[in-house]
Parts: structure tokens; sequence; C-alpha cells
């Protein structure tokens, strides 16, 4: 295999992985700052200007929380159970295309790690792992209301897993592909949004529940 296109695809994927971590990190700031100035008070303000360094200090101090395991707990599970859970989420923008091509040294560069074919179907399959760790998770700690909360968490991923199938079906279908850079492509000049708004409010309803944001916070217990 050539070695230039291993190299070009370590460093999409590195520069892929920082960009989704980093984001994440000030998106929650963002997120932090608009939920105060509803509730009319104050948000995070005191590190750095204007609280801009406040992700970064909230990340030192999950580095340097004591890590507590379960004395009865089964010890490789319960810590394979979080990566099972992240991985998943990661690997799975290998398909998403970020953009067209772009002409770098000499090369023609796509703006996606990866073209597939049966995109949709990979996205759907890793995003199902994820289940996996959240129930091994519960499990693993070896504690009744732990298991419970586990399996809460499980089923409500799972019931709308399969809304979020379905969700899927309607751009394939008007595309006739399921390859991820052929449906955004033929989304020019006419989003599929356009065509199917319900099927996309299916699906936008399925992946708040996925990741357990409001109102589907419930396996969070808050």
């Amino acid at each position: 295999m050539d070695t230039a296109l291993i190299i070009e695809w370590i460093v999409k994927a590195v520069i892929l992985i920082a960009a989704l971590l980093f984001g994440f990190m000030y998106l929650t700031l963002y997120e932090r700052k608009a939920l105060a100035r509803i509730q009319v008070r104050i948000g995070p303000n005191r590190a750095g200007p204007r609280g801009f360094f406040q992700p970064m200090a909230d990340g030192l101090k999950l580095i340097f929380k004591e890590e507590l395991i379960p004395a009865n707990s089964y010890k490789l599970i319960f810590i394979l159970a979080p990566i099972v859970t992240v991985v998943p989420a990661l690997v799975i923008l290998a398909v998403v295309p970020w953009g067209g091509t772009v002409t770098l040294f000499g090369r023609e560069i796509s703006l996606s790690v990866s073209n597939l074919n049966i995109g949709t179907l990979y996205i759907t399959a890793v995003a199902s792992i994820s289940v996996y760790g959240i129930v091994l998770a519960g499990w693993s700690s070896n504690n009744k209301y732990a298991m419970l909360g586990g399996i809460r968490s499980t089923a409500q991923m799972i019931s709308y897993e399969l809304a979020l199938g379905l969700g899927f079906i309607g751009p394939m279908m008007l595309a006739n592909s399921m390859n991820v850079n052929s449906i955004v492509e033929a989304q020019d000049p006419i989003w599929f949004v356009v065509y199917q708004p319900i099927g996309a409010i299916i699906f936008w309803i399925a992946t708040l529940a996925e990741v357990n944001r409001a109102p589907f916070d419930m396996p969070e217990a808050e």
C-alpha cells in the first residue's frame, strides 16, 4: 500500500479527532453561557478572559480526579466500558464528508478520511456498538442499582436506534446511494429536508435521545 496514502489517513484522523475534542469543549462552554443567559445568572467567567479557559480547567480537573473502582466489580470490564462507548463516536467520523477535495503538496486530498460505498450502513453499525459500553458499565460495577440504570439507558438507546435507522432511508432512496458523499452531493441545489421534513424531525429527535440530551436525559438521573 502507498506509504503517502497511509500517512494521509493518519494525519486526517489526528486532525479530525483533535477538532472533535476541542469543538466539543467549546460547544459545551457556549451551551453553559447560553443557558446562564436564559436563566438570568452568571455563567463561567473565572478561568481566563470571559471564562474562555474553563473547558481546559474542567479537562485538567477530570484528569487528576481520583479514579474509584468498586471493590467487588469486574475490573477489566469496568475499565473497558467507557472506552467501548467513546471509540465508536470517534470512528463514525471517518465517513463524514467534511468537504470536497483540496490540492496539497501536489496531491489531491479528500476532506473525508474514508469514502465507503456503504457509509450509512457503517454509521448505523458502529453507532450501535456504544450500547454495549453502557450496559457493560452498569453490569461490571456488580451493583443492582447501577445495573438497572445501565439497562434503562440501553433500552432507550436501542428503541430510538430504530427511528434513527429509519431516518436514513429517506435520504438513501432520494440519492439512490448508501455513500454519504453521494448523498451530500445529491442535495445540490435542494436539501433533502425540503422533501422529507417529517423524517428530518424524527431523525433529530432520535439523535437527541441517542446521546441522552434533554428532554431524554432520564438515564443520566440528574
